[in-house]
């Protein structure tokens, strides 16, 4: 049933891309510490940049557990399931960085999402993850599910941020600058968005 991928290409790159949600999974070091399991979403959020790494913007929102975990160990698995078509789950393990907006490679990075703007959405990051194992299965199990559009909420409710705005937020937020875990997460202050 289940296959193992040497690279996200042709039928399996169509159907990573195709997906309108994906889920990240990533853990702490520490045996006791808080597994964290994030939905993704938002159209023009996720790029496949080469055959062994993909990326997607990392938003505004009330935590950093997923960047805090990347920050200490770098492990992280994405998975997408096909709730359209042919039965299908396809999962991505590896190591991924969060890309900070102070960061060089921001720019580059950020070109691979020209249908997005992260401004209005809160950007905060860019998660880029290095494909370790790449393997599908089945899917059997997974429902139907149509998809009818994006929610409009985030977009909404931070679009009205400027960075200042947006980093007082954060600092208000507990678990931004650091894990529920107490590892450290955002830095803050938040870097402004360089320049167009």
């Amino acid at each position: 049933m289940g296959k193992v991928y040497e690279r996200i290409d042709g039928r399996l790159r169509a159907f990573i891309e195709a997906q309108k949600i994906f889920f990240t999974a990533t853990a702490p070091l520490s045996g006791d510490g808080t597994v964290n399991l994030s939905p993704k979403g938002l159209s023009g959020s996720f790029a496949v940049l080469d055959e062994h790494t993909v990326a997607y913007l990392d938003f505004a929102g009330s935590n950093a557990e997923t960047v805090a975990h990347l920050r200490e160990n770098g492990r992280i698995t994405l998975m997408w399931c096909a709730f359209e078509g042919p039965p299908n789950i396809v999962r991505v393990h590896g190591k991924g960085e969060p890309v900070f907006r102070d960061d060089p490679r921001w720019r580059e990075l950020l070109a691979h999402f020209p249908d997005i703007d992260g401004s209005a959405h809160g950007l905060r990051a860019i998660i880029v993850v290095t494909a370790e194992l790449i393997r599908d299965t089945c899917g059997y199990g997974v429902p139907f599910m149509t998809y009818d559009e994006d929610r409009p909420l985030h977009r909404s409710r931070f679009e009205r941020e400027t960075d200042e705005s947006l980093d007082a937020y954060f600092h208000k937020k507990e678990h931004i600058a650091q894990s529920m875990d107490g590892l450290p997460g955002l830095p803050l202050p938040l870097p402004p968005l360089p320049a167009s």
